[in-house]
């Protein structure tokens, strides 16, 4: 065997029983949680509350024995009370309790059991005089009912300011998870006095398995699945592209990159999430890094499909004068989807605000709906000069491969409708345990479309047969270039020929491509 294919074989191999290991330890330790990092946060004030957001992550019950160390847990570490020092000195050295901030921790569902509203009136956080009368609360402190599960839930943790101190540290403290569910947490204080008010210190969110937030946990799992599956494709692409070296397209060599970097992306993420799982922090650098590499794949990945449509290698031997603005569309949505993707991910554990998203967002779709006009021009192009030079397998293949992208984009149009009712009617994210379907659909869809391409570009003995020939011939006279071609130039013949006649002259087509056509 030839020591180079002895060499691809044994790596391919490594990585095969790497993943497969990576998959098992993936299956059977779920993990889902997260360590969230305070440095002297400012609250905010809402109603008649100052309230600073703590955190808010599915976590899954814990099913151990009560008696043994809790596995699935919520705990205040160094958890440190801010307050002016103005607000500080204006106590006496000796006063006992000179202002209160508490912790509140409730599930979701219990979401209702927080504040109330007197005759019908806003809703408020603290206790009012006339809730006070009506609910039973104490002036001044956070309004929580009993919830119906567990009289102990929402819990409520306590802090009080003493004398003239500046800071108040939080007791640390470990909240058991006994049952599944979305948890928030936030840091409120009823304190008219206390604005200003800021915190420090962090909060260990884990579950039995990690520190992995808990809709992010099963992508660890679909990533190591996904690099199997472009691994698998890189298998049998790669063995049929060693074997017909000598007769690859140019188009071939751009697919065995998309592949190639599908499984390099897949598998960072896996990696990624593993760092995260163990350590309960994003690491910016290989976060950036995934990032990086994932906004690369996806812009080859269009430009391919755009190529593709324009029938690069098959009716035309380059792109010519659309070149430039190929490769200018492919800069601005590499930067594009590089920007959204680094503000959703690089040191991210909450969602970012909707505001931010909303701005980072719609560059990334109105590049995508351009890229999809410009690619259904092009393809309607290409089929009516395949349709005129009565190729009829260049035809047939083209046909099948706009199909695919019909497919694709009616599905991408339906799941977008599913993401924005599914967002709509779970405002809460009460359905976080299925909220990582919507990330992983748009992986599995470009997987789909790519597997169809190598499916109709696959490198064979015959690939020559559809590549460029500058000739308006049907099938048969294609078949004989087959045969007559010798040391490897097979179908390129009276390319000169067809340059001096003007082929693409008459066909209507933006001043580019007509260009383009005149000069092949």
């Amino acid at each position: 065997m030839d020591p180079l294919h002895l060499r691809l074989r044994l790596r391919l191999g490594a990585l095969v029983v790497a993943l497969v290991l990576a998959a098992s330890g993936g299956w059977w330790g779920g993990a889902e949680a997260s360590i969230h990092t305070y440095g002297r946060e400012p609250f905010r004030e809402v109603g008649n509350a100052f309230l600073l957001s703590g955190g808010s992550e599915g976590i899954v019950a814990d099913g151990s024995d009560p008696a043994a160390p809790a596995s699935s847990f919520i705990k205040f570490m160094n958890v440190t009370f801010w307050r002016s020092a103005e607000l500080a000195e204006s106590h006496a050295k000796m006063a006992h309790s000179t202002g209160l901030v508490q912790a509140i921790l409730f599930e979701a569902a219990d979401r209702d059991n927080i504040g109330g509203s007197a005759y019908g009136g806003q809703r408020s956080i603290c206790c009012t005089p006339d809730l006070a009368k009506l609910e039973g609360c104490k002036q001044g402190e956070v309004i929580r009912r009993p919830s119906s599960d567990d009289p102990d839930w929402p819990v409520v943790v306590d802090t009080h300011f003493s004398a003239n101190h500046l800071s108040v540290k939080l007791e640390d403290e470990e909240v058991r998870i006994t049952k599944t569910g979305m948890y928030n947490l936030f840091f409120i204080s009823c304190d008219p006095k206390l604005r200003g008010l800021a915190m420090s210190g962090k909060t260990v969110w884990r579950n039995p398995g990690g520190y992995l937030p808990g809709r992010m946990a099963p992508l660890m799992t679909f990533y190591v699945f996904m690099s199997l599956a472009y691994l698998l494709v890189m298998v049998v692409w790669f063995s049929q592209y060693i074997r017909f070296w000598r007769d690859i397209l140019p188009i071939q060599n751009w697919i065995t990159l998309v592949i190639a970097l599908g499984l390099f992306e897949m598998t960072l993420w896996y990696f990624e999430y593993l760092n995260f799982n163990s350590s309960g922090v994003r690491p910016v650098g290989i976060t950036t890094w995934v990032v990086t590499v994932g906004a690369i794949r996806k812009t080859i990945s269009r430009l391919l499909i755009l190529s593709i449509s324009m029938g690069y290698g098959v009716v035309r031997p380059t792109l010519g004068g659309l070149t430039s603005k190929v490769l200018l569309l492919g800069l601005t949505y590499f930067l594009a989807s590089e920007l959204l993707d680094i503000a959703e991910n690089v040191g991210t554990i909450n969602d970012i605000s909707g505001k931010t998203k909303l701005f980072l967002v719609l560059p990334d779709a109105f590049l995508d709906a351009f890229l999809i006009l410009w690619i259904f021009t092009s393809l309607s192009r290409t089929l009516e000069k395949l349709q005129a030079r009565r190729s009829s397998v260049k035809l047939d293949i083209y046909r099948k491969f706009t199909n695919a992208l019909a497919v694709s984009v009616i599905a991408s149009v339906v799941w977008i409708g599913y993401e924005v009712y599914f967002k709509a009617t779970d405002p809460f994210s009460e359905r976080w345990q299925s909220a990582w379907i919507i990330t992983a659909f748009w992986d599995v869809l470009a997987f789909v479309l790519l597997v169809v391409i190598c499916y109709l570009w696959a490198p064979s003995q015959s690939s020559q047969r559809y590549a460029y020939s500058g000739e308006a011939v049907d099938d048969d006279e294609e078949a004989q270039s087959l045969t007559k071609g010798s040391d490897g130039d097979v179908g390129m013949v009276k390319i000169e020929k067809d340059r001096n006649a003007g082929v693409g002259s008459a066909f209507s087509l933006d001043d580019d491509e007509a260009e383009e056509d005149k000069r092949e």
